[in-house]
């Protein structure tokens, strides 16, 4: 990895991050229908971080500094995505990180309610039908520019505990 005047103090490492997510990041919770699971529905969050090919030596530094998550190429718009989806990092790493290093952006709405489903998950509330309600609901209010396959309305409908 190539150093291009990369921040080298702690502090100022974590500024770093928190601004380069600000432009280039996304935190954001996915739903898929799983007939297996009793409630039908798998909550997935997601951290991930894009950037084109020849810049990415700052997903690299992320991937360090974290210490966890991987890359994937994304070949929708041809970039490089560093992702974290592991529960445990996330509540472990990446949001001790942005409660430590907050984003000044309109993006740190979106990094709050992550937060706070990541918490209701660690509770373990996606598995009942009440708590994955509220996690719609939450998730509906994040990434107000993204694309979601299904409305927030036929999400609270399809969801129904299993016997």
């Amino acid at each position: 990895m190539k150093n291009y005047n990369t921040p080298t103090l702690k502090r100022e490492l974590g500024n770093y991050i928190s601004g380069y997510v600000d432009g280039e990041g996304c935190f954001s919770v996915s739903f898929s229908q799983r007939e297996k699971l009793r409630i039908g529905w798998e909550v997935k969050p997601s951290f991930a971080v894009g950037q084109n090919y020849d810049r990415r030596e700052v997903l690299d530094l992320m991937i360090k500094y974290f210490n966890c998550g991987f890359m994937r190429r994304d070949y929708a718009d041809k970039t490089l995505k560093y992702e974290i989806r592991s529960l445990q990092e996330l509540l472990e790493k990446v949001i001790p990180h942005f409660k430590k290093f907050p984003l000044k952006s309109s993006k740190q709405k979106d990094f709050l309610l992550f937060a706070e489903i990541c918490g209701q998950m660690k509770q373990r509330e996606h598995l009942t039908v009440e708590g994955f309600r509220k996690i719609v609901r939450l998730a509906y209010q994040m990434n107000g520019s993204g694309k979601r396959k299904r409305s927030q309305v036929d999400m609270l409908k399809s969801c129904q505990m299993k016997i």
